[in-house]
């Protein structure tokens, strides 16, 4: 049941489930003191998965729900774009100015003028994809989402045919745990909590793979430190070793994978020499981490999304995820790769988004290129018409968006019309016509699917929302009843499209899920492991894919794809450094941010001080900077300037900047992406957030 347990001396506890953007969607216990307070968040203990640890700063999330500038009523701007002045307005009036100029833009235009925009602000199935019922019903233009998943997601299915792996619970039962670009100490702490058990209870190995020695790689036995983008190079010197020293299982690569003695040619001359001089990694502990995985056939490799947001980041994804194949390491309980569950789940969510009425011809608009879009680039624009007007929901674009300078210029149109929902004022939202506020996770219903394990979980309403705050399917439906669009799922409630969803999906009722909290959806091992062969028509795994064809829903191959290796490689084209730009910029997460939801709250910008940039001491040594001192970070597309902190665990020539801060944080008002490209990853788009050449000096 959601109320779990109440005691004369303590508030009630209330079953939820975390709503961000984390692959391990938690399974969450909130303190509720009365119908409008909450306290303390905690992870479930009797989730087999979070195991009753939650990250810092969802614990923390009273911080949010009670901020003393959270929006509680809809405003109207009245001032210049960008700025803070704005009025209170009601409710039917920002709702009919918001119409008034969707039905304008459209008659100016056509209906694809108009361009609902969301993202991963909650991942609630009803609260995050309601929008694209609005835009289906209007055939508004389409929104493909490219900021996050596309590299990594098409790497791995490149290889299996199925995004789909391991029980991610079988981290506890290995022998080795490979941690690949990702650094869960900062973003999901539940890898965690199964590597440390492993290594407790089976005295199994860590090895970390990452281009700065963050938290995670302190935690490592073997920390791999390797140059951002050169993953496949490290990858192919693995596989060299494996094959070399006959680690390889033969038996399983002639029965599950597609070309294997090809493979083994491929990289007989790919050895650790080779890939060192790539990756910046000694030669001496790549031999070390070859061996690691070659003695102990019961890895489980977790690859992350950092090492994918990279111009070869899908290329990357798809060599790391090809070591577990040679060694068979697939066969065995606590073996194989995992990278996300997406596949297990088969949803309709039909009436969540309006399927039925979605016309295929309408353009899908690439959301990391929102910059080039709103500043007229007709590629951008598909040879439509321009957007001048748009509907943003779950996501913060003049932040988090690369090329931001574009962004920004785009979102200053006097002839864009611009509503945001949120839940502070953003630096989207001071962009913004009329600004809305939204309710936060526990203030309406919602069901959620976890992508780093294998949850569906129910997350109730369980307080009132403050103020006049109105919930994103509010928001859609009365919308849509202004602008005639038709469609069931607009007369639905939260809870109605939850179990019809669950039904139509074969997952049972919002009844059960009620009464159970959340659902294993995890498949037999089987099937997990790939036994009877991996998702293709000849079962087997691909060394060698075709890219253009790899099963990612897209709107067609984008970027220099026709340029991809055919196996596992180096693919050297990346914005590797030059004499004008000799540094690499990754942007990594932050531990007390989640993109730039968490930098409004205290206690995270608190611990998180202020913008600033690793860099190694003999690097800042040698352009004149000290430890605190203000650089400036530059390339083609702008300049940021922030604070240099010294810090040895990066190779030489590479620098950190981890984030993402409100752009006022920083002391030129340019926040990090600034220096991000919106150029489309092959094969099916994405954003290089990692993927930056720049140069740095001091700031006068």
């Amino acid at each position: 049941m959601n109320e779990i347990v109440r005691t004369a001396a303590s508030p009630m506890l209330r079953a939820s489930a975390c709503p961000h953007d984390c692959p391990s969607t938690c399974a969450l216990e909130v303190e509720v003191f009365d119908a409008h307070r909450v306290g303390r968040v905690r992870g479930a203990e009797d989730n087999r998965y979070t195991a009753g640890v939650i990250c810092a700063k969802v614990a923390r999330y009273a911080e949010r729900v009670h901020h003393p500038q959270r929006l509680t009523q809809p405003l109207r701007r009245v001032g210049p774009k960008g700025g803070d002045d704005f009025v209170p307005i009601s409710w039917d009036d920002a709702l009919d100015i918001v119409a008034e100029n969707f039905v304008r833009a459209e008659a100016r235009h056509d209906p694809q003028a108009v361009w609902p925009y969301y993202y991963a602000g909650t991942m609630g199935l009803v609260m995050r994809d309601g929008i694209n019922r609005l835009r289906h019903a209007k055939s508004y233009s389409g929104f493909f989402s490219t900021i996050c998943v596309n590299p990594a997601w098409t790497g791995f299915i490149a290889g299996t045919g199925r995004l789909a792996g391991p029980d991610p619970r079988e981290m506890a039962l290995t022998d080795l745990l490979v941690i690949w670009g990702t650094n869960p100490v900062n973003t999901q702490i539940n890898v965690m909590t199964h590597a440390v058990r492993a290594r407790k209870e089976r005295q199994a190995k860590i090895a970390v793979v990452d281009v700065y020695m963050n938290a995670t790689m302190e935690q490592a036995d073997l920390p791999v430190l390797i140059r951002p983008g050169t993953d496949g190079a490290l990858a192919c010197a693995v596989m060299h070793c494996l094959f070399r020293d006959g680690h390889a299982d033969w038996d399983f690569l002639n029965r599950f994978t597609d070309r294997p003695r090809e493979m083994q040619a491929h990289v007989a001359t790919r050895d650790p020499a080779w890939a060192a001089a790539i990756t910046g990694c000694p030669a001496e502990t790549i031999e070390a981490f070859a061996r690691l995985i070659g003695e102990r056939r019961r890895t489980y490799f977790r690859l992350g999304y950092g090492f994918s947001r990279s111009r070869n980041g899908a290329i990357n994804m798809h060599a790391a995820s090809c070591i577990a194949a040679v060694t068979g390491a697939w066969q065995y309980e606590g073996g194989g790769a995992f990278h996300n569950n997406g596949a297990i789940y088969h949803w309709n969510k039909t009436m969540i988004e309006g399927l039925d009425v979605c016309d295929p011809s309408v353009r899908e608009l690439d959301q990391s290129r929102i910059g080039p879009i709103l500043t007229g680039d007709r590629a951008a624009l598909c040879d439509g018409p321009p957007v001048t007007a748009m509907l943003i929901q779950n996501t913060n674009p003049v932040s988090v968006a690369p090329d931001q300078s574009a962004v920004k210029r785009g979102f200053a149109r006097d002839d864009l019309f611009v509503c945001v929902h949120g839940h502070f004022m953003t630096e989207t939202a001071r962009m913004a016509d009329i600004v809305l506020p939204a309710t936060m996770f526990m203030e309406h219903d919602d069901v959620y699917q976890a992508g780093g394990s294998q949850y569906i979980l129910l997350g109730p309403k369980i307080v009132e929302a403050p103020g006049e705050c109105r919930s994103n399917h509010d928001v859609v439906c009365a919308l849509a009843k202004r602008l005639g669009a038709a469609h069931p799922g607009f007369a639905m409630t939260p809870r109605e499209l939850i179990d019809w969803t669950l039904r139509q999906s074969g997952w049972g009722t919002l009844e059960r899920l009620e009464r159970e909290r959340w659902i294993d959806c995890q498949p037999d091992f089987a099937r997990a492991h790939y036994r009877d062969g991996f998702n293709w028509p000849d079962r087997k795994f691909r060394f060698s894919p075709d890219w253009p064809n790899v099963p990612f829903r897209s709107p067609g191959p984008c970027g220099p794809f026709a340029a991809i290796p055919e196996f596992p490689d180096h693919w050297e084209v990346i914005e590797e450094a030059d004499d004008e730009h000799p540094f690499r910029l990754a942007t990594s997460p932050a531990r007390n941010f989640l993109n730039s939801t968490f930098n409004e709250t205290p206690a995270s910008r608190m611990r998180e001080g202020r913008p600033t940039l690793l860099m190694h001491p003999d690097d800042a040594a040698g352009t004149g900077l000290s430890d605190g001192a203000p650089a400036l970070v530059g390339n083609r597309r702008g300049r940021v300037r922030l604070h240099v902190k010294l810090f040895a665990g990066v190779r030489r020539g590479v620098v950190i900047a981890e984030s993402i801060w409100p752009n006022h944080a920083y002391d030129d008002g340019r926040g990090i992406n600034t220096l991000t490209g919106a150029d489309a990853i092959a094969p099916f788009g994405g954003a290089a957030f990692h993927d930056n050449r720049v140069w740095i000096r001091p700031a006068s």
